[in-house]
C-alpha cells in the first residue's frame, strides 16, 4: 500500500534557504509543493492542502519546528502526515529527539540542492515501507 509522494507542504523563515530548496524540489524534484513561511501560516494551510509530506525547519521565530509538529499532530486531517525536520542542530541526541516527537527522519542543513529531492524521496520511500508510525 504504498503511496507515491506528490504533495508537499515545506515550511521555512528564511528566503534564501526556501527560494533554493523551492526550485530544488519543483524543478528537480518535480514535487507540488505548498510553501509556508511560518509554524502557524503551515498549521493555517496545510489542513487544506493535504500534502503527502512535510518538510519542517526547527528554528524560526514564533512558532518554532518543534512546536509546529506538536499543533499539527492534533489536527484530524494531518495527524498522520509524515514529517522530515530540516535543520542544522543534527548532533545524535537532536535527531534522536526529533524521531521521539514524530518526525520520520531529519535532513541536515546546509543540503545540497541538486540531491535535495533524492534525499526526500529516499526517507519518504523507507518510511512508507517500513511502515513506521508517522
Amino acid at each position: 500500500m504504498s503511496k507515491t509522494l506528490s504533495r508537499i507542504t515545506y515550511v521555512e523563515d528564511e528566503p534564501d534557504i526556501r527560494a533554493v530548496a523551492e526550485l530544488a524540489l519543483t524543478r528537480i524534484g518535480g514535487f507540488e509543493l505548498d510553501v509556508c513561511t511560518s509554524g502557524t501560516q503551515a498549521i493555517e494551510r496545510a489542513p487544506k492542502y493535504k500534502p503527502d509530506l512535510i518538510l519542517l525547519d526547527v528554528m524560526m521565530p514564533g512558532l518554532d519546528g518543534v512546536d509546529t509538529l506538536r499543533v499539527l499532530r492534533g489536527i484530524r486531517e494531518l495527524a498522520g502526515t509524515p514529517v522530515i525536520f530540516m535543520t542544522a542542530k543534527v548532533q545524535n541526541h537532536e535527531v534522536e529527539r526529533y524521531k521521539e516527537l514524530g518526525a520520520i527522519d531529519v535532513i541536515p542543513k546546509p543540503f545540497d540542492p541538486m540531491t535535495l529531492a533524492d534525499e526526500v524521496t529516499e526517507k519518504w520511500n523507507r518510511h512508507q515501507e517500513e511502515g513506521l508510525p508517522s
